[in-house]
């Protein structure tokens, strides 16, 4: 039978958010595949530059722990390395990790792309780097579990330069990745493909609407960041095309540096012409918008959105959620609803059209071909008759076909 790693949570309680912070951290436990064993809620008044807690503090969580053996230690927040190695001692040499190496973990397990291991190997190198120096036999007490998947073991115990060395190197292939995307994003730009992102807390449902939309066949699974890599499909609204890219999801404190590692992944965001922020009506709805924007605006993102409520099959009134499109997409309920406000958001900056090409310029008028989408043509004795949308900006190079305009 499988030994399932146990984990044991310290939740300090610095802010009135600490419970959803506590829940949360029970889910990534549960998605990193170990099993959640308890846990104990310590009041912070003063952080203790050492250790966190006062020797008190500690004293007491040590007395909670005695008698649970082959524990992990989750403290659901950030510690410094030499808090870690403290907090450990004081704790009976027990492992303890906290939430950014549990997240990062859950990255490496996650990561299926080229791209995304890079990303996550650097995330974690960046985070090990800094906890090196000093921990001698504490790399031996690390063993298996979380926190030790990704670079492994063997690249924990090589020295710093190598390790300097290894971050300069995967930099080096990340800053490839994103000038190939730049040249992908300016590829579609140039053809006129709109792109829609969706954007949003991890665990909404976002792959679950891509699918709806799409029939993509992405991975549908009730755990915090089922989906890490990208996926881009195209689908069909009111007869436009468009790219559908479904992201990362964001959580509460995630931490800037793994921000920061990911930034190359959400350019599908930041780029995008219109965002599809997913947000889960069973949950923190209000904390997950909020989140989800803070990180994109931590990011630089200005691009136009729509605030998408998923879950919403069991609400019977729906009038205090005005600001959202309330969606079901897992049963289908108010798709043709988004799909009319996808429609209408993009309909601003485009118009209907007619265009006439005479005979002999049909050749040459192909070239145009990529400014406008097309629903429909025939041909009389004046030559192709093209129904057409046609982005505003892109009027004036086609003004000597156009026949009428709405």
């Amino acid at each position: 039978m499988e030994n399932i790693e146990k984990v044991y949570i310290i939740q300090p309680k610095l802010n009135e958010n600490y419970r959803a912070l506590h829940d949360e951290a029970v889910a990534l436990i549960e998605s990193a595949g170990a099993a959640y064993c308890g846990s104990t809620y310590q009041t912070i008044k003063k952080i203790n530059p050492a250790t966190y807690f006062g020797t008190g503090k500690l004293a007491h969580i040590r007395e909670l722990l005695s008698g649970l053996d082959d524990i992990t230690i989750l403290f659901n927040g950030s510690l410094s390395p030499s808090q870690t190695l403290n907090i450990s001692a004081a704790l009976d040499d027990r492992k303890v990790i906290d939430r950014t190496t549990l997240i990062l973990d859950i990255f490496a397990s996650r990561a299926t792309s080229s791209e995304g291991n890079i990303q996550v190997e650097l995330a974690q190198l960046k985070y090990i780097y800094p906890r090196l120096k000093g921990k001698g036999a504490a790399l031996s007490r690390l063993g298996g579990g979380i926190g030790s998947r990704g670079p492994g073991e063997t690249q924990l115990e090589t020295d710093r330069r190598h390790i300097r060395t290894r971050i300069r190197y995967l930099e080096a292939r990340l800053e490839e990745t994103e000038r190939r995307r730049e040249l992908t994003v300016k590829r579609r730009a140039k053809n006129n493909i709109k792109t829609i992102a969706l954007v949003g807390y991890t665990n909404t449902g976002k792959s679950t609407l891509m699918n709806r939309l799409t029939g993509a066949g992405v991975l549908e699974k009730d755990a915090l960041f089922a989906t890490l890599d990208p996926t881009a499909r195209k689908v069909k609204i009111d007869g436009m095309e468009y790219l559908l890219v479904d992201t990362v999801g964001f959580l509460q404190d995630l931490p800037h540096d793994l921000v920061e590692a990911f930034k190359s992944t959400l350019e599908s965001a930041l780029n995008c012409d219109l965002a599809l922020v997913v947000c889960d009506a069973t949950g923190d709805y209000d904390m997950q918008f909020k989140t989800t924007q803070e990180t994109l605006e931590e990011l630089g993102f200005d691009r136009p959105y729509l605030k998408v409520l998923n879950k919403c099959e069991n609400i019977e009134d729906l009038t205090p959620f005005s600001d959202f499109v309330c969606i079901s997409a897992k049963y289908g309920m108010g798709i043709d609803e988004l799909e009319k406000k996808i429609s209408e958001k993009f309909k601003d900056g485009y118009a209907d059209c007619t265009l006439v090409v005479p005979y002999p310029e049909i050749s040459a008028f192909s070239g145009f071909a990529n400014l406008f989408t097309e629903k429909s043509r025939k041909y009389d004795e004046n030559g192709l008759n093209i129904d057409c949308t046609v982005e505003k900006i892109y009027i004036p190079k086609l003004k000597r076909y156009i026949k009428s305009i709405e």
